[in-house]
């Protein structure tokens, strides 16, 4: 009996101990012009990069998104400002959606990268292994 609970006890620490080494990987989607949708992505990159120093996140942003990445439209400009300061935190727009929506590189945010393909940038993430999250309410 003692034998047992020595294995029970060894496996839970092992699975426990393994659930914390999987890296902490995420790309948000996000296609929504809500404002709404923009404070929370903001909030989940906040409280996860708090949470989890170590944590790599990306919002990919095409369709209706791109208004939260202007300088002239963004509702969370200063935070979303402050959250590409961290190096575990990307912030990229499509450049296709730019084009289709008349918006320029200098219209963007410091910060920003623009990749040529946004849902291809999503695939490509989660090959890697990456989590998926669509960003909407």
């Amino acid at each position: 009996m003692k034998r047992l609970l020595f294995f029970l006890g060894l496996m839970a620490g092992s699975l426990f101990s393994l659930a914390q080494s999987v890296p902490y990987n995420v790309v948000f989607d996000l296609t929504s012009k809500d404002t709404n949708d923009h404070k929370m992505v903001v909030r989940w990159l906040s409280e996860i990069s708090k949470e989890r120093p170590d944590a790599k996140l990306e919002v990919v942003l095409y369709g209706q998104s791109l208004d939260m990445v202007q300088k002239d439209k963004s509702a969370v400009a200063p935070a979303l400002q402050e959250l590409t300061q961290n190096k575990n935190i990307a912030v990229k727009v499509c450049a296709a959606a730019m084009k289709r929506h008349n918006v320029e590189a200098s219209q963007l945010l410091p910060g920003i990268t623009i990749v040529p393909d946004g849902i291809y940038e999503i695939i490509t993430r989660q090959k890697e292994g990456w989590g998926y999250i669509k960003a909407a309410h």
